[in-house]
């Protein structure tokens, strides 16, 4: 299949699946919303919706797939998945970090769609066969429970809860700093930045975030914090975070990396760095999810224990805070 390259530029503020419209004369509107679900149109580098609205700076790449090419693209893949809970209709996962959640530029295999095509017969594609049964996602070295359907009739049902704002979202996170605030909320909208597309951050003209959050334990260099996120955007919980200059531990991409120990004494600017080596990833883990059982007619809360790495690097840091 050949790959075609396109910019958004001058064609801001309308949907993908419209532009491309503009572009592909052998396909229907519908075709190319199938297209783009299937995983062979990218955005910047990465898997949109065909709802997504562009912006002048993106760079769209496609290519159409021949018949049944998709099936041969995402190919099952033993990995060894933590199930938390699974019924007929749901399932869901404790993911762990460095693990993307469905195939993307320069990755095609090793995700966690690929274990679920080996693992489940049945899959919803709702979201197209490049994600079956993906309802929502979680960042590569984000771990934590994350939630899949098994019919396109749950699917719908939890991606209208999504939708709607309905599902509740608790994530646990070690920042830098000292909070000023023990709980608040964070109201701050959210857009892609032009000279990263990779990377997101505070602009009027994004799209609209909304945290709250709840500081449980204050340290000097440190902070253990719990985040709910209202609203759902890409990176939301760490641009929010590193925005109010505490960014979280480890987040090289927003400010949390080994540039964050300068200023210390050099005993603890060596601890810090320290850790920030051992720990390898940001401090982030989606600790529980709670969603209204579309089947089963009743309220499920389900949670994701904080993973080993996390447990030591709260050890590790609560000898420098003390």
């Amino acid at each position: 299949m050949n790959k075609i390259t396109l910019s958004a530029n001058g064609n801001e503020n309308i949907r993908l699946d419209k532009f491309l419209s503009n572009y592909i004369s052998t396909l229907s509107r519908t075709q190319i919303k199938q297209i783009i679900l299937d995983g062979f149109v990218q955005v910047n580098e990465s898997l949109v919706k065909p709802s997504s609205i562009l912006e002048g700076s993106d760079i769209i790449t496609y290519s159409i797939p021949e018949q049944d090419s998709v099936e041969d693209k995402l190919e099952p893949e033993h990995l060894n998945l933590n199930i938390l809970y699974e019924d007929d209709h749901i399932v869901a996962i404790n993911k762990p970090s460095g693990l993307l959640v469905h195939p993307g530029a320069g990755q095609s295999n090793g995700t966690l769609v690929n274990g679920l095509r080996n693992h489940f017969n049945k899959l919803s594609d709702y979201n197209g066969l490049m994600r079956p049964g993906i309802v929502h996602r979680l960042d590569k070295d984000t771990s934590g429970v994350i939630l899949v359907a098994k019919d396109n009739s749950t699917h719908s049902a939890l991606a209208t809860q999504f939708e709607k704002r309905e599902i509740m979202k608790e994530y646990f996170g070690i920042t830098w700093g000292d909070w000023s605030q023990e709980e608040g909320e964070i109201i701050d909208n959210i857009k892609r930045k032009r000279t990263d597309p990779t990377s997101y951050q505070i602009n009027k003209n994004g799209r609209e975030a909304i945290t709250f959050f709840k500081v449980i334990k204050s340290g000097v260099y440190t902070s253990e914090v719990v985040f709910y996120p209202k609203t759902g955007r890409t990176h939301q919980i760490r641009v929010h975070s590193a925005s109010k200059n505490y960014p979280i531990f480890g987040d090289i991409k927003y400010g949390g990396g080994e540039n964050k120990t300068k200023g210390f004494i050099p005993e603890i600017s060596k601890k810090l760095i320290r850790s920030i080596k051992f720990f390898k990833r940001h401090a982030l883990h989606a600790k529980k999810i709670t969603f209204f059982h579309p089947v089963l007619k009743k309220e499920f809360s389900i949670k994701a224990p904080i993973p080993s790495d996390i447990l030591l690097l709260q050890n590790d840091l609560k000898t420098i805070n003390e």
